[in-house]
């Protein structure tokens, strides 16, 4: 490795510059009630930024109720929704972190339950037990999958209004103090499904051939780029191929990326799948450690545009080759920080970029300072790999 690993050197993306290559990946903690923020993402959120990554992206939030996925998913649809959004990005950014946030629609995959009380759709014990009934609309009355509910095929004026609502709820985002926004371009939901021949049987301007589909992220990406100050960054996430024949592939993401880049995105965080199966990518596709770093590496070459790698990326180690490699410019890094949100401090520590704790949190650092010492003393390794436990 490297005396000055590329994982810590800043980056930048117009005016917002990373203190290091690390962001935490938007997941799910399906907690909101209402679409508002509860004390559990308060704590975990901050708990992220304390974790040293230079950017936290918040989960999926929803532009519009009736899009939402589940009933714990959180909103952008009411300016109530707006200040609590406030205090939690002033409080990630004590630690350093700068913040994001991913604005959605759910698209057909509306109406589920919690990940963690199935995944399904919302059935009547559910709807007892104080859940909303959420309605999907999509591209075309497709449902996603064998006993999914069937969405609503979106008419010109519906899919107008999304597009205000796509910009009603950046507008939000920005009066919350977001460092930058993603825009949700993957795993089956709304955009995506427009990309996508699985989900799209159009024949109007918004289906059938490749412009076509391609029409209405364009669109969102246009009148948001309209809205947010030139400093600001815009993201997506892409699913680069749906892995399944017939539907979006490799070659179709590098033309929308390229697409993308001249309406104003500035990086693509690369993932894949989920259009047809009930998560949010596909359960029966073979993973292991890095196994889209390629979609990645292929869109950074070919469309010209940032990208960040995404999926199993366990270790520093790990990261610091992809970015070597000149694979990705970021490192999105996901359950592996639930696991330990303190993982860029570890990472930090066991590459040599660190020897004391001045970048921990000041009550974590004087007690860990201490710590060391101790076992310095003791003869024992403060860098042993009992002190950095990895998940099988």
């Amino acid at each position: 490795m490297p005396n000055d690993p590329l994982l810590f050197r800043p980056y930048t993306l117009r005016g917002v510059t990373l203190k290091n290559r690390i962001v935490v990946s938007p997941m799910g903690t399906y907690s909101s009630e209402d679409g508002r923020l509860t004390p559990f993402q308060f704590a975990h959120y901050e708990r992220m930024a304390m974790g040293g990554a230079g950017l936290v992206l918040m989960e999926q939030t929803f532009v519009t109720r009736a899009g939402r996925v589940s009933n714990g998913d959180p909103g952008l649809w009411a300016d109530s929704h707006i200040e609590p959004m406030a205090r939690l990005v002033s409080e990630m950014k004590r630690y350093g972190a700068r913040t994001g946030i991913q604005i959605s629609h759910g698209g057909r995959k509306g109406g589920q339950q919690r990940a963690y009380e199935g995944n399904g759709p919302i059935t009547e014990r559910d709807l007892a037990a104080g859940n909303e009934r959420l309605y999907p609309m999509g591209a075309s009355a497709l449902p996603l999958s064998e006993g999914w509910l069937t969405p609503i095929e979106m008419n010109e004026a519906q899919i107008e209004g999304i597009v205000e609502a796509f910009v009603a709820g950046a507008r939000r985002a920005l009066l919350a103090g977001f460092d930058l926004l993603e825009l949700h371009l993957a795993h089956g939901y709304l955009l995506q499904s427009f990309l996508s021949p699985l989900a799209n049987k159009r024949t109007d301007r918004w289906g059938g051939s490749l412009e076509n589909r391609m029409r209405l992220p364009l669109t969102v990406v246009g009148r948001l780029r309209e809205i947010m100050p030139e400093s600001m960054p815009l993201l997506a996430r892409l699913s680069v191929t749906d892995w399944i024949e017939g539907g979006w592939t490799e070659d179709d993401s590098v033309i929308l990326a390229g697409r993308l880049k001249q309406a104003g995105m500035d990086l693509i965080d690369c993932s894949s799948g989920g259009n047809m199966r009930a998560g949010a990518t596909n359960s029966n596709l073979a993973r292991g450690p890095g196994y889209q770093v390629a979609l990645s590496d292929r869109l950074r070459r070919e469309a010209g545009i940032a990208t960040a790698a995404v999926g199993m990326i366990r270790t520093p180690q790990y990261a610091e080759e992809i970015l070597q490699a000149g694979k990705a410019d970021l490192v999105c890094i996901g359950r592996q920080m639930l696991f330990n949100p303190f993982w860029a401090h570890h990472a930090a520590w066991q590459m040599g970029v660190e020897r004391d704790f001045r970048s921990w949190p000041e009550p974590y650092g004087w007690w860990l300072d201490k710590w060391v010492r101790a076992l310095a003393a003791n003869g024992e390794d403060p860098l042993g790999p009992e002190r950095f436990p990895e998940p099988a």
